[in-house]
């Protein structure tokens, strides 16, 4: 990967963490996320005119793609009822780099340099520090925990279906785009179906509306720049590499949400910065 892919990549992760502070920070998460898929299709209409066309045989790697945002997104929503942004983000990220390499070299027969699998070890190390995070009573969140893992395994397996989809594509902005656009009707349906609340408080809320055009818009970048650099190099190091949106995702934690600050924390971000920098010393 070049170096502009990397500056890429590292933008996007800011971009991500910034969203997700914005969907933790409400009190409605479930109506923040669905504002925050909505807030895709503008974004997704204006660009398509420009990019190419998607070919055909990409198209069940979109709908797949699309079932698998779905499911992510309602366990993430489900992540951040149960326990802070500090300990639920930290996990689902870091174990889907993990996921995504074991998956690259037993099934998709990718082979990485000793150097790019210590990065990614470093950064999913991150992971085993935040396991003996304590909630503000005290407490051990198991809930959150599991949440959260099962969050990584969704984040992995739309990471897998959505780099292999950009590929068959051949375009990593018409793919998105179009995969935007569906995951956006899909939450939508899923929502009339089971909160029809939330469509209702949408439509009549200006604030959730200019709250979603900003957390899509810079969602649809963040993840618009992941698919493409998908494109452009191994799906596993790019996965690792957007982790690092979890040390974006502390400072908004801590300095903006006012959550606590522990060892724990502090030393998850500085593996993870570490796991980064050995990730750009390999030449990424």
């Amino acid at each position: 990967m070049t170096t502009s892919v990397f500056i890429a990549v590292l933008l996007a992760a800011a971009l991500h963490a910034i969203w997700n502070s914005m969907i933790k920070g409400s009190l409605d998460k479930h109506t923040t996320m669905l504002a925050v898929v909505l807030g895709h299709v503008p974004a997704a209409i204006l660009v398509l005119p420009f990019a190419p066309s998607v070919e055909l045989v990409a198209v069940p790697w979109i709908v797949g793609g699309v079932v698998l945002h779905l499911a992510y997104q309602l366990f993430l929503i489900a992540g951040y009822r149960a326990g802070d942004l500090t300990l639920v983000y930290p996990i689902a990220r870091g174990s889907a780099p993990l996921i995504v390499t074991v998956v690259s070299i037993g099934f998709l027969g990718v082979s990485f340099t000793r150097l790019e699998l210590t990065g990614v070890a470093l950064i999913a190390l991150g992971l085993v520090a935040l396991t003996i995070v304590r909630s503000a009573g005290g407490t051990r969140n198991p809930k959150a925990v599991m949440v959260a893992l099962c969050t990584g395994i969704f984040i992995a397996a739309y990471s897998l279906v959505d780099g292999i989809g950009a590929r068959v594509a051949d375009t990593a902005l018409g793919f998105w785009s179009w995969a935007a656009i569906g995951n956006a009707v899909a939450l939508t349906v899923w929502t009339a179906l089971m909160r029809p609340r939330s469509l209702s408080h949408i439509r009549s809320d200006r604030k959730v509306i200019a709250f979603g055009l900003i957390g899509g818009t810079a969602s649809f970048i963040a993840y618009g720049l992941v698919i493409w650099a998908f494109t452009q190099a191994p799906i596993a190091l790019v996965t690792a590499l957007r982790e690092t949106s979890i040390v974006f995702a502390l400072l908004i934690g801590v300095g903006i949400l006012k959550e606590r600050v522990d060892l724990a924390k502090v030393v998850s971000t500085m593996i993870t910065i570490a796991g980064a920098m050995v990730l750009r010393a390999a030449k990424l």
